[in-house]
């Protein structure tokens, strides 16, 4: 089955009451190190509720209101050399479920810092031109499906 190549996960697009996007500096990655929260989907638990924890562990906020849902899986590649190593090499990439939130705290509320292992360095507020400039190649095309989705939430 297709869906088995691709490991299942969610990713989120915060937006602050400008409609600017949360974008994290990934630890340890020199450049286009950017991204969305995302993370994968724990056994028994759905997609919602994925998104909420993962929120939480990597940007230390569950201050939020949901705005909508993709209506599908969005995927990605990994590149050949990357899907070699990530996850034991077991899958070509990912399939997303995304969620489009409103940030309903302070920006004093953002904890990059909530675990034993963070995931960013940094965090910044994005309009999605910029967000595109930042992202890692093999994720553009991804994002551009998520704007394209969630345009009626976003700024510009």
């Amino acid at each position: 089955m297709v869906t088995d190549l691709y490991r299942s996960g969610v990713g989120i697009m915060l937006l602050n009451t400008e409609r600017c996007i949360l974008m994290g500096k990934r630890i340890g990655v020199e450049s286009r190190a950017w991204q969305m929260p995302q993370g994968g989907i724990d056994e028994c638990e759905d997609p919602q509720s994925a998104a909420v924890r993962e929120l939480l562990e990597e940007v230390g906020t569950d201050k939020i209101e949901i705005l909508g849902v993709s209506k599908s899986w969005l995927c990605y590649d990994l590149p050949g050399n990357m899907a070699a190593t990530s996850w034991n090499g077991k899958y070509k990439g990912q399939r997303q479920k995304w969620f489009a939130m409103m940030f309903t705290g302070l920006d004093s509320d953002i904890n990059l810092y909530t675990s034993g292992h963070p995931e960013f360095e940094d965090w910044a507020w994005m309009e999605p031109e910029r967000c595109l400039q930042e992202i890692i190649d093999f994720k553009k095309l991804l994002y551009r499906s998520v704007f394209k989705e969630f345009k009626n939430f976003l700024c510009g």
